[in-house]
């Protein structure tokens, strides 16, 4: 089986960038290392849902323990608010159907 070089991974190098273009290459790399990534945790297993799981937990817990502690806002107050008597131009405007 034979070896890869620096002049093979060279060559490889150069195919490459003249089939994407400058332009395309950051993308492609992004893309592969997130692939990679993404395949690596597969394997792995379930660790980090795991881990996942305690982080969102500890959030939630501390959500509750802010809300539990915030002051409560002053209530309503006790007397409702009384409605103001209608005036005499406040009568409803009669609109004509066209029928």
């Amino acid at each position: 089986m034979p070896n890869i070089g620096p002049l093979e991974i060279a060559i490889v190098l150069v195919i490459v960038l003249i089939i994407f273009g400058p332009k395309r290459l950051p993308g492609l790399g992004k893309q592969l290392g997130t692939g990679m990534r993404e395949f690596k945790e597969t394997i792995t297993g379930s660790d980090k849902d795991k881990d996942k799981d305690d982080d969102h937990a500890q959030l939630t817990q501390a959500k509750a323990d802010a809300t539990v502690a915030a002051p409560v806002p002053p209530s309503a107050p006790a007397e409702p608010q009384a409605a103001p008597a209608p005036s005499s131009s406040d009568e409803p405007t009669r609109t004509s159907t066209g029928a």
